[in-house]
């Protein structure tokens, strides 16, 4: 009987492809499958790009899978298409080959792997998963702002922007640092909430930090108009 691959969950950091830990990088030189995140329209995820600085498939005999994801909210279409996807890693580990999937930042932050192994757990019970930690992108940030995230009995918060202004802003009250992911979608509510607070000094914004693309902004006022990459996020430390 084939022995059962093991189905590995990659951290190799927000862009910068030095931001990998030996782990990962252990991981990707052995490991037969290389899975990624693939884009509909052909261009390349921070995550490809840094699995592809670190090995060679065709001296190697690796196999890249690119895996396209469903962006839609329709329950049945997303079952239909996670299913689909994760039978295609199903059929290399069933091999006994290891599926290294390499995804940005860390795999247990808000991460595609997570579903895939949900959906791996369930289907296919017997397989081993394991995962390696990443870098963040908002420790990514806070290392670029020189920012202290957190010291001694500060509490932070790492909250996804919505639309909810009130929310947002109980966000900001009950914490005394606050990092908002997804914020380009909600840049306009945000700066103009951090005014009302008496805050706006008190904030930074970063797009595709680390990466070869990175922007940064210490005067959050300049992106009142802005439109930003998906990519953006806000850190508030109010001391």
């Amino acid at each position: 009987m084939t022995k059962i691959g093991t189905l590995y969950g990659l951290g190799v950091g927000p862009g910068d492809p030095e931001l990998i830990t030996v782990k990962a990088f252990r991981l990707l030189q052995q490991s037969p499958v290389i899975a990624y995140p693939k884009k509909r329209m052909g261009s390349k995820s921070y995550a490809h790009q840094i699995a592809e600085m670190y090995v060679q498939p065709a001296a190697t005999n690796k196999e890249m899978l690119g895996l396209v994801f469903p962006m839609t909210r329709d329950p049945e279409i997303l079952e239909r298409e996670w299913n689909n996807t994760v039978e295609l890693v199903w059929e290399r580990l069933s091999e006994g080959k290891d599926v290294a999937f390499v995804t940005e930042g860390d795999p247990m932050f808000y991460s595609t792997f997570i579903h895939m192994m949900r959906v791996m757990q369930q289907e296919h019970p017997e397989v081993p998963i394991i995962t390696v930690p990443g870098v963040s992108s908002f420790l990514g940030a806070a290392s670029r702002f020189n920012l202290p995230l957190a010291d001694g009995d500060e509490q932070i918060g790492i909250i996804p922007a919505t639309e909810d202004k009130e929310a947002m802003r109980r966000a900001i009250e009950s914490h005394d640092c606050v990092i908002f992911l997804k914020v380009a979608k909600v840049l306009p509510m945000v700066i103009g909430l951090l005014k009302e607070m008496g805050l706006v000094d008190k904030a930074a914004v970063a797009t595709k930090v680390t990466s070869s693309e990175e922007m940064v902004w210490t005067d959050v006022r300049e992106l009142e108009r802005a439109e930003l990459s998906y990519l953006t996020l806000m850190v508030v430390k109010k001391s």
